[in-house]
Parts: C-alpha cells; structure tokens; sequence
C-alpha cells in the first residue's frame, strides 16, 4: 500500500495527539496530510445576533484547536493543508477522505466529547462503518 495522502481529523484530545504523532511518522517518507477539524454547524432557526456570535465561537474553537496541529506538523517538517468543516463529525471525515482522495484516515480511538463508546468512540466506530478507505485507530 503506498501511502500518499492522509487524512488527521483532530479535536484537541490526547488521542488526537497520539494520531497526529502517528501520522507524522507515517507521512514522513512521501506523504501529505490533510488536517481537518469539524466543527459543530449553527442551527438555522437561531436567528441574529445570536447565530453569528455562534459562529464566531465556533471559528475561534476551531482555529485554536488547528493551531496547535498546524504548530505540531510545522515543526515536523510535514506537507499538510488544513480544513475547517461544520457538519456530522462522521459524516465530514468520510466525505473529506473521498473529496480529498486520501488513502488513509488516522484518527484517535476517542475523541474529547465522547461519552458514548466504552471501547471505541461513537464517532470513530461511524467513520468505520461509512468509509471505504482504510482507518488507522490510535490509541
């Protein structure tokens, strides 16, 4: 299998930490990494002023949390380009990895929010379902 592209969804946990540590290793020989963060979508029927501070909310969340990968992947030397994308967290990762033409998706086995999986995050557990591309849980 050669690996050219990898897809790194973080949240700023630990386990993302470990993924993205792993994904480095991985990318290093000839490979790229597309850093995605997903964030919560604001609900339509919010109305203003209140869905835009939301959203800025969000963003800042969002840009925070990219911050420290960006950091991370630069010091590493590491080809990457960064998304943020609202939406189901699943959903978002399998469509970016299709979209973006990954040949991998490394992901922690948890994530920060994760309250429903004993052993292996909800949205991990998804992503394994609805994808077909190859995932690489970290733990």
């Amino acid at each position: 299998m050669n690996i050219t592209r990898i897809l790194l969804p973080v949240d700023g946990s630990r386990l993302s930490d470990a993924a993205a540590d792993m994904a480095i290793e991985l990318a290093a020989e000839s490979g790229s990494i597309v850093l995605l963060n997903v964030r919560r979508t604001v609900p339509t029927g919010l109305g203003q002023p209140n869905a835009g501070e939301l959203l800025e909310y969000l963003n800042k969340n969002a840009e925070a949390i990219m911050a420290h990968y960006r950091a991370k992947l630069t010091n590493a030397k590491t080809d990457f380009q960064e998304l943020v994308v609202g939406g189901d967290v699943a959903d978002v990762i399998s469509n970016v990895a299709d979209n973006e033409k990954c040949d991998l998706i490394v992901m922690g086995s948890k994530g920060k929010s994760d309250l429903e999986g004993l052993f292996l995050g909800s949205v991990t557990h998804k992503v394994l379902q609805t994808t077909s591309k190859p995932v690489l849980v970290v733990k």
